[in-house]
Order: C-alpha cells, then structure tokens, then sequence
C-alpha cells in the first residue's frame, strides 16, 4: 500500500510539471484566438491539484485518513477537467489519468485503514 500510493504521489508531481506547461500554452493560444475557452485555466488547475493531491499521498503514505483528501483532489479535479476542456484535446487524457489515480487512491486508503 505505502510503496502504491508513493509512486502515484511521485508520478503526479512529474506530471504536474508536464500539465502545467501545456496549460500554458492552451491558455496564451486562448487568449490571442479570443474564442472564450477557459482550458488552459482548468488544466493549470488540473495541474495545481495533481502537484497537491501528489505530495498529500506522499505524506500519508504510512497510513491515516489523509488518502481520502488526495482521492478528493484528483477526483474533482479530473471531473472540472472534463467539464472544461474544450479545444485542448490532451486535458481530456490527463483528467482521465487524475481520475484512476483517485480511484487507485481511494481504494488502496480503504485496504490500509
């Protein structure tokens, strides 16, 4: 369970840089097409909750309530994500992988708690 919830946790940081930077330039090619979009804030904030759910996991590796928060950082955000995406086709991909690491989360908090 510890090692499970430490390589996702080490995953969503490396993919926090990664998300970050295609959202940023989702966001710059958004605004300069001025065609309302708002995907390449939601993936930022995808990005920003992957950094954030990735360190909690990491911290609460050992056991504790605090998966449950990490499962619920991933979970809303893969679903604003979704809801978000627009023309940034990719953020549809890095919701879907913000929504298994949340079920992965959830599921390996239940077994050690």
């Amino acid at each position: 369970m510890k090692n499970g919830k430490l390589v996702i946790g080490i995953i969503s940081i490396v993919l926090f840089v990664l998300v970050a930077m295609q959202s940023c330039a989702a966001g710059l090619s958004n605004a300069l097409s001025s065609n309302g979009e708002v995907s390449g804030s939601a993936g930022l904030l995808l990005a920003v909750s992957l950094l954030i759910a990735g360190i909690v996991a990491i911290c609460t590796r050992a056991g504790g309530k605090g998966g449950y928060v990490s499962t619920g950082f991933y979970v809303v955000a893969a679903l604003l994500a979704l809801l978000c995406a627009g023309s940034y086709s990719d953020l549809y991909i890095w919701a879907v992988i913000s929504l298994i690491f949340g079920v992965i989360c959830f599921i390996l908090t239940k077994k050690q708690n």
